[in-house]
């Protein structure tokens, strides 16, 4: 019998516990709040339904008891299944930026998307997405709250990876749950490397320098001590918010640097690997790195990468 517990403890009714997305630890967290009204943000894929299942139950919840379910932005590895979760939660309201919250109930547009970048996986890493009937989905808008009886909850948008992303201010905790708007935590669990550290997440097709600095000044504000990440966990918010401005000017300078018509985005990860490498050997982290560790966040990032370079400099030419 496997007494190991999956929910990690932050305090008394706050939890993260890993959705094993794309079969990978400490890839992808959701977090569970428990009160007066039960929370949970992020979905993860479809096939990460099983482990939130296995935490609400190991936190003594049943699906009927799950009031309301957070997404910060509409990725597929981030709310992907709640489609499926509404099936087995269909009193669970759905929370979302007005951006993402149509793509919720019609995800149509979204999975050709998610195709046209992933190809052949598409299935593999995300399984079966189905809407959200319209009455389970409401929309918070930059600086609207929601109520849960002993806490509030603040949304704020914040664009520079999605423009459908907000981020989930929590006053009482000082802590903020950032999605992807304040970078990825990668952790040993996921790379295998002795450190962890933060870079920014500038997958297709939203990517803005120029918003990831807003969003930092915006979450900066706030006077949070702590982030919660999607990708993974929590760090100290100081760390967040200055690894992820700084990663991405650096990265948007990078392919200011090599950008012509002919780049591809092979060429620019074979670049942004050599990048990455010299960032961390600046920090003092000069052990040997196999930077395909990272999985296939390289990829996604350079391909939105070349992305805003193509948007950027067909603007300057008109």
């Amino acid at each position: 019998m496997n007494t190991m517990s999956l929910l990690q403890k932050i305090d008394e009714q706050l939890f993260y516990f890993d959705l094993l997305e794309q079969g990978l630890p400490g890839r992808s967290s959701a977090y569970l709040m428990k009160g007066q009204k039960n929370v949970l943000i992020e979905t993860g894929s479809a096939p990460c339904l099983p482990r939130i299942v296995a935490a609400l139950d190991e936190a003594g919840l049943s699906p009927d008891e799950l009031d309301y379910c957070i997404v910060t932005h509409v990725h597929l590895d981030h709310a992907g299944g709640a489609g499926l979760l509404a099936t087995l939660c269909p009193r669970t309201i759905f929370v979302a930026q007005e951006r993402a919250a149509r793509h919720l109930i019609d995800p149509t547009r979204l999975i050709a998307g998610a195709k046209a970048v992933y190809g052949d996986a598409f299935e593999t890493y995300f399984g079966q997405v189905l809407p959200i009937p319209e009455r389970q989905v409401i929309v918070k808008k930059d600086g609207e709250s929601l109520d849960l009886g002993d806490r509030t909850l603040v949304f704020y948008d914040t664009p520079g990876h999605a423009k459908h992303h907000f981020s989930i201010h929590d006053p009482d905790r000082e802590a903020i749950f950032s999605g992807d708007a304040l970078g990825i935590r990668y952790v040993r669990a996921f790379t295998g490397w002795d450190f962890e550290f933060i870079l920014p997440s500038t997958s297709p097709t939203d990517f803005d320098p120029e918003g990831v600095a807003y969003t930092v000044q915006k979450l900066e504000s706030l006077g949070a001590k702590t982030v919660y990440h999607t990708h993974f966990g929590p760090s100290p918010a100081t760390q967040a918010l200055t690894d992820t401005l700084t990663g991405a000017t650096a990265f948007a300078g990078l392919v200011d640097i090599f950008y012509n018509e002919d780049l591809t985005w092979e060429e620019l990860a074979l670049a942004l690997q050599g990048f990455i490498g010299s960032y961390f050997r600046a920090r003092g982290y000069d052990k040997p790195l196999n930077i395909e560790d990272i999985g296939i966040d390289i990829e996604l990032d350079a391909k939105g990468l070349l992305y805003y370079a193509q948007q950027k400099n067909s603007h300057t030419a008109s």
